[in-house]
């Protein structure tokens, strides 16, 4: 059902847009924050039933919709939703998944997240491409500004938050023109990939925690001066 699921939505994408990149971009971009919403939304009714609380997890997946929502300013912004058909098309498949996925990840947290790791593998052999196809005319463009926001100049504790492969301020994306924009991109695909994978482990429900929180956790050392711990937090 999955593979049936990820097959429709790329089969729209793939044939309805194959010559038009920036359209194709922005309704992948729109379509793939969805599952991070229904994801939020049974954790808040969990937590809010009582039945559990998991604060990490709702840090990470909403860092994970924090990074799909600047994919799609950036598409947004190349004009990608120039055309009302394509905002039609994106908005309306994007709610036919939201209640799809919303009603998974209750039966099936695993395989809702196994669907967005097949999505977001598809969005990083998308762009993997397309990088490969244009990479001349690419890098004879500048970089919009929203990219070298949330890439290089603000406040980078999201873009940190989403990869939990990576320790905080280990990834620094160079954003000099289009082309590096497009490899940023495509390189958050694939670590959203890794985040999926790692949800789906069998620890995950007891292991599983933001970076952020894991070096909170991890840097706690004994000082050589006094017999006393040292809580190390990220700055």
């Amino acid at each position: 059902m999955i593979r049936v699921l990820v097959g429709i939505l790329v089969f729209v994408i793939n044939t309805v847009y194959r010559d038009r990149p920036y359209p194709r971009f922005y309704v992948l971009e729109t379509v793939a924050r969805v599952p991070y919403f229904s994801y939020l939304s049974v954790l808040h009714l969990y937590e809010t039933l009582g039945w559990w609380r998991k604060a990490d997890w709702l840090k990470v997946h909403f860092a994970e919709s924090w990074n799909e929502l600047h994919h799609l300013l950036i598409m947004e912004d190349l004009g990608g939703s120039a055309f009302w058909g394509d905002r039609w098309l994106a908005k309306t498949t994007a709610l036919i998944y939201y209640w799809i996925i919303t009603a998974l990840y209750v039966v099936s947290p695993n395989a809702a997240y196994h669907f967005m790791e097949l999505v977001e593998k598809h969005a990083y052999a998308s762009y993997q491409k397309f990088l490969k196809t244009h990479e001349v005319e690419l890098k004879a463009q500048p970089a919009p500004g929203v990219a070298i926001h949330y890439y290089r100049d603000g406040d980078l504790y999201m873009f940190d938050e989403f990869q939990t492969a990576h320790a905080p301020a280990e990834r620094r994306p160079q954003i000099n023109n289009l082309y590096d924009v497009f490899v940023a991109i495509r390189d958050d695909e694939m670590e959203h990939v890794k985040t999926m994978v790692a949800c789906q482990q069998p620890t995950a429900q007891f292991a599983f925690k933001s970076p952020h929180t894991l070096i909170g956790e991890a840097v706690m050392t004994p000082t050589p001066e006094a017999n006393e711990t040292e809580v190390l937090l990220p700055q």
